[in-house]
C-alpha cells in the first residue's frame, strides 16, 4: 500500500473515529447480548426511570451499534456523530451527572461520555476526512454544515429524548 498522499489528519481522523465508532457500536452490542441482554438493560434503564424501558434499550441499542458502525466507516458522519453525541448527552443526564466528575467514581462521572461526545462533535466540525465512505460517495459536508447537522441533530434529539421518555426517580 502506498502511504504517501496520506497526511496525519486523515490518519488522525480515522483513529479517532475507528475508536470511538467501534468502541460505541460494541458498548450497544453489549446492551444486547451481554449479561442481562435486552432485558436486563431495559430493567435497568426503568430503575432509573426512563418510560418504556424495553423500548429504550432497543432504541439506545440500535444508536450505539449504527451511530458506532457509521462513524467508524465514515458514512453520513455528521448523522452518526448526533447519533453519538445525543445517546452520550442522554447518558450523561440520566445516569452519570449525578455521580460526579470522574469516571472512577463509584457509579462513574460522567467525563467519560463527555469525551466521547466531544470526540464525535470534532469530528462533525472537523468531516471525516479523506479515508472514509463519505469522500469516497462524494457525500462530504461542506463547510460549517457538517458541524451544524451533528450539534443540532445530537443535542436536539438528546433534549426531545428526556422530555418525552425520561422521568427522574426520586433520590
Amino acid at each position: 500500500m502506498n502511504f504517501s498522499g496520506l497526511d496525519q489528519l486523515n490518519v488522525g481522523l480515522l483513529l479517532l473515529r475507528l475508536c470511538l465508532g467501534l468502541f460505541l457500536a460494541y458498548h450497544g452490542y453489549n446492551k444486547v447480548f451481554g449479561g442481562g441482554g435486552l432485558k436486563g438493560t431495559a430493567g435497568w434503564f426503568g430503575s432509573i426511570g426512563m418510560k418504556w424501558p424495553a423500548w429504550q434499550a432497543r432504541i439506545a441499542a440500535t444508536t450505539e451499534i449504527g451511530a458506532g458502525v457509521m462513524l467508524a466507516a465514515g458514512f453520513l458522519t455528521p448523522l452518526a456523530a448526533a447519533g453519538v453525541i445525543g445517546i452520550m448527552v442522554v447518558a450523561i443526564v440520566v445516569a452519570h451527572a449525578k455521580v460526579g466528575f470522574f469516571v472512577f467514581l463509584p457509579n462513574q462521572g460522567w467525563e467519560y461520555c463527555a469525551t466521547i461526545a466531544i470526540g464525535a462533535a470534532a469530528v462533525g466540525i472537523m468531516g471525516p476526512g479523506d479515508l472514509s465512505l463519505d469522500n469516497s460517495f462524494d457525500l462530504v459536508a461542506s463547510g460549517w454544515t457538517g458541524a451544524v447537522i451533528a450539534l443540532t441533530v445530537g443535542v436536539g434529539g438528546a433534549v426531545l429524548q428526556l422530555l418525552s421518555s425520561y422521568r427522574p426517580t426520586a433520590s
